[in-house]
């Protein structure tokens, strides 16, 4: 048990679950406001919809479709030269910040427009012959009817940011990953390996128990 304890460094798991609760915050806050934008748009730009065009609607679902089909290990690398161009290094939480985004906002994105289509059209009719806005009935209407599938769908996107963190910290970007890859692969200590897995998965049930809450919070039925 003693050894143990002095295998484990604890003010590193500490600090190491401190970068990943940093990196996964910001990236669902941005992910959140950049999917919630595109799926609106791709809802919005669709046919039969209230703002439809086949070309904006086009652009913006191959911009979605290219990005969310990369593997994010893939997406990484390839970002590389950008990241360091917006953070000056490709090592640190930060650095980890524009590819997590990126990966994390298409895909949300997707979820958004489902949420989107599955709203009852004839309550976007009796919007629309009452005199609405279409700003009315996006704030109103359309976020509103779907809110609980926006959550649920926030926290499937949220539990992929966390795996996404994981993957990053292997190649320097801190965290709980990284920390069980430096620490526990690399030095051959499978129980750091273990401990960091363990803080993962807690640090997931918490997300999914949070969003569940949410989301039969604000569910109508």
């Amino acid at each position: 048990m003693a050894n143990f304890t002095e295998m484990v460094k604890w003010t590193q798991l500490l600090e190491a679950t401190r970068e990943t609760l940093y990196m996964t915050t910001i990236s669902v806050l941005v992910t959140f406001i950049l999917g919630l934008v595109l799926g609106l748009l791709l809802f919005l730009t669709d046919k039969g919809n209230l703002w439809e065009n086949r070309g904006i609607n086009a652009i913006i679902a191959g911009f979605v479709n290219i990005f969310r089909s990369i593997p994010f290990i893939i997406l990484i690398v390839l970002l590389i030269p950008f990241t360091k161009l917006l953070v000056g290094t490709m090592l640190g939480a930060n650095a980890a910040l524009p590819a997590l985004i990126i990966g994390a906002a298409p895909f949300y994105a997707r979820m958004v427009e489902i949420a989107l289509r599955e709203i009852d059209k004839g309550v976007i009719e009796a919007s629309q012959s009452m005199g609405a806005t279409h700003g009315q009935i996006i704030f109103k209407v359309l976020i509103p009817e779907s809110l609980p599938a926006l959550i649920s769908g926030l926290t499937v996107t949220a539990i992929s940011l966390v795996s996404f963190t994981a993957m990053a910290g292997v190649i320097g970007a801190g965290g709980l990953g990284h920390f069980a890859y430096l620490e526990g692969f690399q030095r051959n200590r499978p129980l750091v390996t273990l401990v960091a897995t363990i803080a993962i998965l807690i640090l997931v049930f918490i997300i999914q128990f949070i969003g569940d809450y949410f989301t039969k919070k604000t569910d109508k039925r």
